[in-house]
């Protein structure tokens, strides 16, 4: 049965427009039936258990590349008499990192479904494993919703900036943030290797746009290819114009 997030920030705000400057239990329950009744949130799927254990396993990957990247940072200014004990630190951190990596990658072959998905989003040039499995397993959503819900969800849709004569920069926020930034990761190599995005990339530069905003431009655009991709259940091709929109 779908449930429906609601961001606490977005809740408290509401309450504080609604002149509600107090916080109870019971104010905070009015509050969110009222917020859910007006604006209506997009109800997401119930996390499986499977998708519970296969969050938990990327997020322990994720900090384990963080320590690593700690020590070698440590590493570059570190006094001779405690130098081995950071290579050594580092060297069992890279091993754990591999254990978990291949645990990660058995546990996704032991469902049907996760291998298809997987199957087609590493088609994609410019997505590997590694992406792969932070979307799977943090991005459900992913070749369900349409294009313009799930780039809110990631929090890749740009935002007006604007009042009267006024125009500003269109902006992203929000979203989920783990997500995001692996994929502009993703997207730094698709730039080189994925021809579709190449393209489009360098058009966009061509047309004078900022490095940081073609870049989030091309994110935008790897995630629907992968969106659209999950949806008709066929891998990469080439040619993509006509699957992009």
């Amino acid at each position: 049965m779908p449930i429906s997030v609601i961001n606490p920030r977005q809740a408290r705000d509401f309450a504080k427009a609604l002149g509600k400057l107090a916080k109870t239990d019971k104010i905070d329950a009015a509050c969110l039936a009222h917020f859910a009744q007006l604006l209506d949130p997009l109800p997401l799927p119930i996390p499986t258990a499977e998708q519970e254990k296969l969050s938990s396993l990327t997020t322990r990957r994720r900090q384990l590349v963080e320590m690593i990247t700690m020590e070698k940072n440590r590493r570059e200014h570190a006094p001779p008499q405690i130098l081995s004990h950071i290579q050594r630190h580092i060297a069992w951190l890279q091993a754990e990192l591999k254990q978990l990596e291949r645990q990660i990658d058995d546990f996704i072959k032991k469902t049907p479904m996760w291998q298809e998905k997987l199957k087609i989003l590493k088609s994609i040039p410019g997505i590997g494993v590694v992406t792969s499995s932070i979307l799977l397993a943090e991005l459900p959503e992913l070749g369900v919703l349409d294009n313009k819900k799930l780039a809110s969800l990631v929090g890749v849709a740009p935002f007006n900036h604007d009042s009267g004569k006024f125009k500003g920069r269109r902006r992203i926020k929000g979203g989920r943030k783990v997500v995001r930034d692996k994929l502009y990761m993703a997207t730094l190599v698709a730039t080189r290797w994925n021809p579709v995005i190449n393209e489009y990339y360098q058009k966009l530069l061509q047309a004078g746009k900022l490095k940081k905003v073609a870049l989030v431009a091309c994110l935008h655009k790897l995630l629907n290819i992968m969106n659209t991709l999950l949806k008709k259940k066929s891998l990469w091709q080439p040619n993509l114009s006509s699957q992009t929109s």
